[in-house]
């Protein structure tokens, strides 16, 4: 049994950053007093999701938000994925997440590759490529319980992604991701279960809570699917922590019984 536990922190996002913060190091601390080892935020979760505030909120180098996420990791002594917020480098901004491991030295980064561009009618409009640039790159990083994958959101559409993450050994997939009231109640489920199912792993997205009171409504839901295709775990879209063990044997088990994935 290779026993991980992992923290989901489905958290309310508003305009303070020093008070969103503040939420994100409360709940991160709830959930490492129930077990959790490895610990996850929301996408955008300093900041509003909204294409007219990023460049008010983005941070260049090791900036607050950073070196918030570096301490509060190794005070508490947990894998933290940071979520995401906006990085400024130069004239460009990314949508970017931050991985600190127990001695609070970050241990990857992945700038979101595939930018929110949608326009359904009568649903959601939105183009992140008017204000961010995209990233470039996929990888996976190494921790203490096992190697882990990283994309964020829109990214998770795109299982030939994903299938390079499996590829280099990746046991697990955090998605820190923020769908919206359209594409979250047609899509959300299904995707997280397809690409657990495509690839033979687990997979875990964490979205911010609903906000009644934001121009962006996320579709909350965060959830963890297994090797199988199956949901572990699931929360609604009002604020919560979910603390969750997962077994990665689990994985060795499935792909014996099923074997289509093959790693490089």
């Amino acid at each position: 049994m290779k026993i991980v536990t992992l923290g989901l922190i489905q958290m309310m996002v508003g305009e303070d950053k020093k008070a969103n913060l503040s939420r994100a190091e409360k709940l991160t601390r709830e959930a490492v007093s129930s077990g959790a080892q490895v610990v996850m935020l929301p996408e955008m979760f300093n900041g509003p999701y909204d294409t007219d505030a990023f460049a008010s909120y983005a941070e260049e180098g090791v900036g607050e938000t950073r070196s918030f996420l570096s301490s509060l990791a190794k005070e508490l002594g947990i894998v933290l994925i940071g979520g995401s917020f906006i990085e400024r480098e130069g004239d460009d901004l990314f949508n970017t997440s931050f991985v600190y491991d127990e001695q609070g030295t970050e241990i990857h980064r992945h700038r979101k590759v595939h930018l929110f561009d949608i326009d359904v009618p009568g649903g959601q409009y939105f183009r992140e490529s008017d204000v961010l640039t995209a990233g470039d790159a996929f990888g996976v990083f190494d921790t203490s319980f096992g190697t882990f994958g990283l994309a964020i959101c829109f990214d998770v559409r795109f299982s030939s992604e994903f299938t390079k993450l499996a590829q280099m050994g990746a046991q697990m997939i955090f998605v820190p991701a923020a769908f919206n009231m359209t594409t979250g109640p047609a899509h959300w489920e299904t995707l997280f279960r397809a690409r657990a199912l495509d690839h033979q792993l687990f997979m875990v997205g964490v979205s911010p809570a609903g906000n009644p009171e934001a121009a962006y409504q996320a579709w909350g839901h965060s959830i963890v699917t297994n090797p199988w295709g199956e949901v572990v775990m699931q929360l609604g879209r009002e604020e919560g922590v979910a603390v969750v063990q997962i077994d990665l044997g689990e994985i060795d088990l499935v792909r014996q019984r099923i074997p289509v994935f093959h790693a490089l």
